[in-house]
């Protein structure tokens, strides 16, 4: 797990979550490198990896306003496509979970700690032990940090609720 800024009283979080070793779902992992090369103003970034547990601890000490979760997500969509996720449905849409606790359970024991959690989901493609991550899902780790460091992260499109294909 990797602290990609020195920022030690950050009042914004960004939890990038996945395993770089699992193909799409190292989206997360790709993001925290690609902000540790070139860091966000006040931001800290985490790289929680497959285990993102790890850093509730530290999470809830500094208190920030915004947390920012970042994971490859099923949502149903095409592959690339990036959505704010409603942390309230992330259980009731059985997301695919390569993490050793799932997502729902991390989101709810820091909503006591953080004034706002916000879970940003890219579809992948493939999820496979040793597969290279798709071009669609590197084309959107590219697109989402660079609405990070425009600030426009906010302009992300909801997910539309489709538990009914659930």
């Amino acid at each position: 797990m990797t602290n990609t800024s020195n920022n030690a009283t950050a009042r914004q979080i960004i939890l990038c979550v996945g395993n770089s070793m699992m193909g799409d779902d190292g989206a997360g992992p790709l993001l925290a490198q690609k902000l540790a090369a070139q860091p966000l103003s006040d931001w800290l970034v985490l790289d929680g990896g497959s285990a993102p547990e790890t850093e509730t601890v530290r999470i809830r000490e500094l208190k920030p306003h915004t947390l920012i979760v970042i994971d490859a997500t099923e949502m149903g969509l095409n592959p690339g496509e990036i959505r704010t996720v409603d942390p309230d449905c992330i259980s009731e849409m059985m997301l695919m979970s390569t993490h050793s606790m799932p997502l729902n359970y991390l989101i709810d024991d820091l909503k006591e700690a953080v004034d706002e959690v916000v879970m940003l989901g890219i579809q992948p493609d493939i999820v496979g032990f040793c597969y290279p991550m798709s071009p669609a899902v590197i084309d959107a780790v590219a697109q989402l940090e660079q609405l990070l460091r425009q600030n426009r992260w906010r302009e992300i499109a909801e997910l539309v609720d489709t538990s009914e294909q659930w």
